[in-house]
């Protein structure tokens, strides 16, 4: 039996025992039998732990007394020993108090010793710059550069010494006379050394002017022959046939192969290799003839469109960029003038492409400009007109797409500013075309309406630009979202604290304002383009596309206007001649006096009647153009409003809020129409009120309220002369005093 399970710290009975049951396979012995054995064995087990542990005890308890005396013993011993400690350091504060001054005067000789030295030191370097300079004439005789080296780094030894000497500066003078006159040289030897790519005489040459303190002055020469080579290449790839972007990519091809052959050798011979052969790769690119620039200038004067042909050459030179980078940074070990020299690198790099992008929001504005120019928006017949402005929403917002990729590609997203402007005018000339032609739909149907007759085809015309309106919002609410989605998708990373996670700490490359400087020039773009990120990353600005949002609600707005007041012109023209009609002046209808008769006996007037009919009408002929299932129409009338309306959200059938808009307008014209009656007789009163009382009628079949201009009027109308003045002092006194003016009533 396998008794060590129970002393796992979780050791489970249950476990234990089905266990111990599972692996039961004697034959001709039950579980019962199996059982009782297992329960003996236990019992047998534990009466050995229980002797264990009581021999464990008697054990224990017979050593405690010498445990005891152990532990006494111990006690006296570090007794002692404090005692001891406490003498012993009795004893050091005694010598120490009686050899203070001993100490102090050690002190002060040892003091004199080492200023001797110095003193010493300083008049055998005296000595010794007397000596070797006046060797050096006889060194340089013998053309011995290894023996001119020993003695010029002996001689700018000895200068250390020497700096507090009258004629220091004279000395230093001297001696970089003389090795100005050392590098002169083996100056032809180290060019030919660095042409023949020779591993030793270059390590010699470096060793040389490392003893001299001179090793920038070497890199200067490397530099300058390397330089050479590569500008010499240039001149005869930029003088063959092709175009630039095969030139360029030739370039390209050379500077990272030079990059990897150079850093192979270079890395036998300088500690450093990294900054010296970008910082030539560098010097070699700002110094190119023909120049990047002068190239650029001619390919793009020829290509016509500025940003697709300028694009073409960014990618060839993004590809570059991404290659040295990756292969520079490979080889670097963190140290600043490595990151550094890369940082010159790559402005280099992006230079030639500076000049163009201060002018991007313009090339932006030209380009969507053309496109704009080739989408038509105008025809003769209303109809196809209507069908130009719908078809226009997909090629606009294609434009803008087609900018916003470029602007990422072109740019790498730095000029998002000069997008969203570009955009902002783009928009804007757009509407502007827009509203131009809705002013001529509106003065088509105008011209072509009949007085009598009800065409309701410009009505749907109307809808169907109001359509396109709603559908220009939601365009535009979903490139508001890309704009935002890719800005902070492409420059999010680069801002901070996103950016102490670049890959090298001690590197501005990964940071929005390094990479944002190699495609702009001024300081305060990148830091606008930084806060513009960091409020969009915040939250504090929900859109970039707000003005253009505002223009399209005026635009939806006017649109909607246009439509009402095609619905609204057949009342407009009922109502026209209200004020003038000879009915308010009459005292009798049809000869015979009717002042006294009631009011049941009169009839509403014809024109009444036709406005009647024609709102009890009216949303038969809205419901097939707004029951359908539009959103874009209700998109519009979200971002503008109907005359008439108040501030609400739309309700769910739009053709309801059109039908209050137009009886609204109807309440509204007509009551004015009737505060421009001149005068009325008691007859014209009664046939007023009835005509008020048939309009009310109407309305409250269609369940509309009755305006309440229109009820005070009514009121007013109604009320007796002799109660005329009580009613009127709770009405407004405009239409209080123009109807008692109509009816001849002093107030």
């Amino acid at each position: 039996m396998d008794y060590s399970k129970f002393m796992d710290a979780s050791f489970d009975a249950k476990d234990w025992v089905n266990t111990a049951f599972r692996q039961h396979k004697e034959p001709g012995v039950s579980l019962d039998q199996h059982a009782t054995t297992m329960v003996m064995k236990l019992q047998m087990f534990i009466q050995e732990v229980n002797n264990v542990l009581e021999e464990a005890s008697q054990q224990a308890l017979q050593n405690l007394p010498r445990v005891t005396r152990e532990l006494d013993a111990v006690k006296q011993e570090s007794v002692l020993l404090r005692d001891q400690m406490r003498s012993v350091k009795q004893d050091i504060e005694t010598v120490e108090k009686n050899t203070a001054q001993s100490m102090q005067m050690l002190l002060t000789l040892d003091s004199i010793k080492s200023r001797m030295k110095t003193t010493a030191d300083a008049l055998k370097e005296a000595d010794n710059w007397t000596t070797l300079s006046a060797d050096m004439e006889d060194v340089f005789q013998s053309q011995d550069v290894t023996k001119i080296t020993e003695k010029l780094a002996g001689m700018q030894q000895s200068l250390q010494i020497l700096v507090d000497t009258p004629d220091y500066a004279d000395k230093c003078q001297h001696l970089e006379k003389l090795k100005n006159r050392l590098e002169a040289l083996i100056s032809p030897q180290l060019v030919a050394a660095f042409n023949a790519q020779s591993l030793e005489a270059t390590q010699r040459f470096t060793q040389m002017f490392e003893d001299m303190d001179r090793l920038p002055q070497l890199y200067k020469y490397y530099h300058k022959c390397y330089k050479s080579q590569l500008l010499q290449s240039w001149r005869t790839i930029s003088e063959t046939e092709g175009s630039v972007a095969e030139h360029l990519t030739e370039l390209y091809d050379l500077l990272l192969s030079t990059w990897h052959m150079q850093m192979m050798w270079t890395s036998s011979v300088f500690k450093e290799p990294v900054p010296v052969i970008v910082d030539m790769l560098t010097d070699t690119l700002l110094t190119l003839d023909p120049s990047l620039s002068t190239c650029f200038a001619s390919h793009l004067q020829h290509s016509g469109d500025t940003l697709p042909a300028l694009l073409e050459l960014k990618q060839i030179t993004e590809r570059f960029a991404k290659s040295i980078e990756t292969a520079v940074e490979a080889c670097m070990n963190d140290g600043l003038a490595e990151a550094t020299s890369l940082e010159q690198l790559l402005l280099a790099v992006y230079q030639p492409y500076r000049p163009y992008l201060v002018k991007y929001k313009v090339f932006e504005e030209v380009a969507l400009g053309k496109q704009l120019d080739n989408i038509p928006l105008d025809h003769e017949e209303i109809f196809d007109t209507v069908q130009l402005l719908a078809e226009s929403v997909s090629k606009v917002f294609s434009a803008a797409n087609t900018s916003s990729e470029r602007c990422r590609q072109l740019t790498n997203g730095f000029c998002f500013l000069g997008l969203l402007e570009a955009f902002k005018t783009f928009f804007c000339t757009y509407t502007r075309e827009v509203r131009r032609v809705v002013v001529n739909i509106g003065e088509k149907c105008r011209v072509g309406q009949s007085e009598e007759a009800e065409d309701w085809s410009n009505f749907q015309h109307s809808l169907r630009i109001i359509q396109t309106c709603g559908f220009l919002v939601m365009h535009t609410e979903d490139l508001d979202k890309q704009l935002i989605s890719s800005i902070l998708h492409t420059l999010a990373p680069l801002t901070p604290p996103h950016a102490d996670h670049a890959k090298r700490v001690n590197s501005q490359l990964h940071t929005l304002t390094f990479q944002a400087s190699l495609f702009l020039t001024n300081t305060d773009d990148v830091a606008a383009l930084e806060s513009f990120v960091m409020q969009l990353e915040e939250g504090d600005r929900p859109s970039v596309l707000t003005e253009v949002m505002t223009d399209l609600g005026r635009l939806s707005e006017e649109v909607h206007k246009l439509a009402f007041e095609i619905v609204f012109a057949q009342l407009k023209n009922y109502l026209a001649d209200v004020a003038t009609m000879e009915v308010w002046t009459s005292q009798s209808a049809g000869g015979a006096l009717t002042s006294d008769l009631p009011s049941f006996s009169l009839a509403p007037q014809e024109y009444i009647t036709k406005i009647g009919q024609y709102l009890m009408t009216l949303p038969q002929h809205l419901d097939p153009f707004t029951m359908q299932d539009s959103p874009a129409l209700t998109v519009a009338l979200t971002h503008s409003k109907l005359p008439y309306t108040s501030e609400q959200e739309p309700p769910e059938h739009l053709a309801d809020l059109w039908l209050e808009s137009v009886a609204r307008g109807t309440m509204h014209v007509f009551g004015e129409e009737i505060l421009k009656i001149p005068e009325l007789t008691p007859h014209g009163t009664k046939q007023l009120v009835m005509d008020i009382e048939y309009l009310c009628n109407v309305l409250d079949d269609l369940g509309l309220q009755t305006s309440e201009t229109l009820s005070q009027i009514e009121t007013l109308l109604k009320v007796s002369a002799q109660d005329f003045t009580d009613t009127a002092e709770v009405m407004p006194q405009r239409i209080s005093h123009t109807i008692a003016a109509m009816r001849h009533i002093e107030v």
